[in-house]
């Protein structure tokens, strides 16, 4: 019997020093962050919350459209820690960043260093490491912000969701997360790189209710150009050529098309999977830098005439200008690495770290000038595995 009552005892006492829901936050009490902007002006930092309207976000999936699904918020300060809780001044709610899907960091502010932004949300125990990143081009991140969205209810869920899409089906495109953008900030030997998005059409219209009601937007936000940091800068950005041979180099492209010619029309091919190795080489006191890229493909679209895809001659040829336009395509991005930023987003410093550490011990303080001149060899390999479900094209059979 006492030992009955001492084991009660013992489970009755571990059962208070339990934490319990301590910390808890009642959903009525909180206001959901879906996006973050930040922005630099003058001496203080701008500040951009784009908040969840939970109660407009219900009347939108009803069929009813009365004010915006989501509320932007803003202050400033000298620092972000303070203008964060500067907010609740005037917002009923606490701010919860858990929910963050996307950061967008202002030019500007980008030009001048990011740094600080990335120390706050990266050290801060309320934002998790699954967000985007963005740097917005040639406008502001508020203005990106304010865009309302046609298709999905709350527009950084639209972002997010576009840019995961795009990722998987357009080659200039990738995805960065934060903490992917930190670990090539600390990492030796290569710089990171930001995918940027900007306004297409009016700022002042996309705040309307509007424009979500039309057939056809009169403002949308669109990702395309790849922002060259050198460190936390913003140097310069890329062409959505030099940008799709960057995420082609890198082996990131999932599933894109390559438009070979055929007299005055064009072969489609589909990218099935890539894989990229890139390497530095030291020859005496000589760095030389190879991409080695494989790349399985389809055949997608036909549009020439006379075209027989049942000789293996047709597909050596269409196999041989493909890999002509995916190598012209990486040259043109390292040619804008090495000359026009003069930084290393390709990870040559990297490899020459991880083959020939001693080497790479001496060089790295000025890696940045011998990568602008070492000579890069560019190696392609393309393999149509498939050319869909019909063998010839239609064209094929016409009569002359």
């Amino acid at each position: 019997m006492n030992k009955r009552l001492t084991s009660l005892l013992f489970i009755l006492a571990s059962i208070m020093l339990l934490a319990g829901c301590w910390d808890r936050r009642e959903l009525n009490d909180i206001a959901i962050v879906s996006a973050l902007g930040i922005d630099k002006v003058d001496d203080e930092l701008l500040v951009t919350i784009q908040v969840i309207n939970p109660g407009q976000v219900a009347t939108v999936k009803q069929g009813g459209i009365t004010k915006a699904p989501v509320r932007t918020l803003q202050s400033k300060a000298r620092t972000l820690s303070e203008a964060m809780r500067k907010v609740t001044t005037f917002s009923p709610r606490a701010v919860y960043s858990s929910h963050l899907r996307m950061l967008i960091i202002g030019e500007d502010l980008a030009k001048e260093g990011m740094g600080e932004i990335i120390d706050y949300v990266v050290r801060g125990k309320e934002f998790r490491t699954d967000f985007y990143l963005s740097i917005a081009k040639n406008t502001r991140a508020e203005n990106i912000l304010k865009v309302l969205s046609q298709l999905e209810t709350i527009p950084a869920h639209s972002l997010s969701s576009s840019l995961k899409l795009s990722e998987k089906s357009w080659g200039p495109i990738e995805t960065i997360e934060i903490n992917q953008f930190v670990n090539e900030l600390v990492y030796k030997g290569i710089e990171p790189h930001v995918i940027g998005v900007e306004i297409i059409g009016n700022p002042e219209a996309g705040e309307k209710i509007e424009n979500v009601e039309k057939t056809k937007a009169d403002v949308y936000l669109k990702f395309g150009s790849v922002a060259i940091m050198r460190k936390d800068k913003l140097v310069d950005w890329l062409t959505e050529k030099e940008s799709n041979g960057l995420h082609y180099a890198l082996g990131k492209v999932q599933r894109a098309v390559i438009n070979v010619p055929c007299k005055e029309k064009k072969v489609a091919i589909e990218t099935i999977r890539t894989n990229s190795k890139i390497q530095t080489k030291v020859d005496g006191h000589q760095f030389k830098g190879t991409i080695q890229l494989h790349i399985d493909g389809s055949v997608a679209e036909v549009q020439c005439e006379r075209m027989d895809l049942e000789k293996i001659e047709t597909i050596n040829l269409l196999q041989k200008k493909a890999e002509e336009k995916v190598k012209k395509d990486i040259l043109t991005a390292i040619q804008a690495s090495q000359k026009k930023c003069e930084v290393d987003i390709f990870g040559f410093g990297e490899a020459l770290h991880r083959s020939h550490p001693s080497i790479w011990h001496k060089v790295k303080k000025d890696w940045h000038s011998h990568f602008k001149d070492i000579p890069v060899h560019v190696d392609v390999d393309v393999k149509l595995r498939r050319i869909g479900t019909i063998n010839n094209s239609p064209l094929h059979e016409m009569k002359p």
